[in-house]
């Protein structure tokens, strides 16, 4: 069954720690974004898996092939279970990120981010951009053949991207709301179930649960929902 991820979107160390707390025994999977990293460091990491956390760093690499593996090779000594590099690095990068990573730290690419659509793209890319979701597909097929071993993706092209990559490919869904939820400043949302339902791996579940005026009610619905979503109720 899918698992899932609550990102501390908070600005600081201790604001993070505190709502790591909070939850308790209850969330055991957390990432770590830019800005609290930036902020923090690995320090913050650190203090996670000392309370037995797992760590999704997510970073979003990109920069010449040995910068990057320099630093794939710091997530991997830090311990992390999963880390983001952008696909549009190109092949030479991502195979470099690859080689960094050793056995246990696992690749995600990121292809086209949720807050982006169609015109968004054709504005940055210089070209139209019919489809979001076939520009989204090519960049996937292009980071897993460079060995990137899965993808993060808004949970409307998991369904795509499972039949496209297969049963093994990683697939890390942002984005996620319950029903009636704001979507705030992402453009491409979907619900627990559906996005388990499509074949997501791990759901990124942060402003439905941490913003809810019943945060643990909150996670016990989402939880609820990717259960149906797996058929297990």
């Amino acid at each position: 069954m899918a698992e899932l991820i609550l990102p501390l979107d908070r600005p600081g160390r201790r604001e993070a720690l505190e709502l790591v707390d909070d939850f308790g025994g209850s969330v055991d999977f957390y990432k770590v974004g830019l800005e609290l990293f930036s902020r923090s460091g690995p320090d913050v990491v650190r203090e996670l898996q000392d309370r037995g956390k797992r760590v999704f760093l997510d970073l979003k690499l990109m920069d010449i092939p040995h910068t990057v593996a320099r630093a794939v090779e710091a997530a991997a000594d830090l311990g992390v279970d999963l880390l983001t590099v952008h696909a549009v690095g190109g092949t030479a990068m991502l195979e470099a990120a690859v080689a960094a990573a050793g056995d246990s730290l696992r690749l995600l690419a990121v292809t086209v981010l949720t807050s982006s659509s169609s015109g968004d793209l054709a504005a940055v890319w210089g070209r139209p951009i019919p489809s979001v979701d076939a520009e989204v597909t090519r960049l996937a097929e292009f980071a897993r053949a460079a060995g990137i071993h899965g993808l993060v993706s808004s949970a409307r092209e998991v369904r795509a991207l499972r039949a496209a990559l297969g049963p093994e490919a990683i697939l890390v869904t942002p984005g996620i709301r319950l029903p009636g939820g704001d979507a705030h400043d992402q453009t491409r949302v979907a619900t627990p179930d559906a996005a388990v339902r499509d074949g997501a791996d791990f759901l990124v579940v942060g402003r439905a649960i941490t913003a809810a005026a019943d945060r643990r009610a909150a996670l016990a619905e989402v939880r609820r929902r990717m259960a149906v979503g797996a058929g297990a109720v």
